[in-house]
């Protein structure tokens, strides 16, 4: 069963969250700290160049199943134009400050 965003237990993710399916690329960055990294499937990524292949050139979409570790790690549905629909793992390192420092996912 899905998790409605607005039910999402950290507001950094729900925002992610939010910004990825509302396909708001400036929200999105506004959410990231200075110096912000990602990884996909354990490897290290260039998060813009990332972002815009996997995200918002290819309208991705989320839609969580599940969440843990405060709401800072889910296990979501994502799909994209170029992949179609898989079952993925996200993980969130949030600041003091409330904005994301590094996220991580692959498929779960």
């Amino acid at each position: 069963m899905t998790i409605h965003t607005a039910r999402l237990s950290d507001p950094a993710v729900r925002a992610f969250v939010d910004a990825v399916n509302s396909h708001d690329r400036e929200g999105f960055m506004a959410l990231l700290a200075p110096g912000a990294t990602m990884a996909d499937d354990g490897s290290d990524r260039d998060l813009t160049e990332w972002i815009d292949r996997e995200i918002f050139s290819t309208h991705g979409h989320l839609e969580v199943d599940n969440e843990s570790a405060g709401g800072r790690a889910l296990i979501a549905r994502y799909r994209n134009d170029t992949w179609g629909e898989m079952r993925t793992r996200w993980r969130f390192t949030v600041e003091d400050d409330g904005r994301i420092s590094r996220f991580e996912t692959g498929q779960a």
